[in-house]
């Protein structure tokens, strides 16, 4: 069974890959927009996200739509597009603006998947 290890990183691989629950240290991780992030910034970042992944939980009248200004929006979108790509670091640079967190930012209706 010399080869036990390999086979369950083999196997660990194959499920994070299969778009299961990738966590760090064991804690899920979210994509939100940096506070320090200017509003250009945020809007490339909400125009190239919401091209990239369904971003219908951002329309008026959806639980993620209020409040209704460019970092929480931008914060969502960045996170469904960090989520959709397998939740790698790089997913959610950004240019540098983004910010992986280990705190759950959902808030009131407003689940981030």
């Amino acid at each position: 069974m010399a080869n036990a290890p390999l086979l369950l990183f083999l196997i660990f691989l194959s499920l994070s890959s299969a778009g299961n629950l990738i966590m760090v240290n064991g804690q899920k991780t979210w994509c939100v927009a940096k506070p320090s992030s200017d509003q250009a910034t945020l809007l490339a970042n909400l125009n190239y996200a919401c091209s990239q992944v369904d971003c219908r939980i951002l329309q008026r009248g959806c639980p993620c739509s209020s409040p209704d200004n460019l970092m929480n929006h931008a914060s969502i979108a960045m996170n469904l597009y960090y989520q959709s790509r397998g939740r790698n670091h790089w997913n959610c640079d950004f240019r540098g603006s983004g910010l992986v967190v280990i705190t759950d930012p959902s808030y009131g209706n407003c689940i981030y998947p």
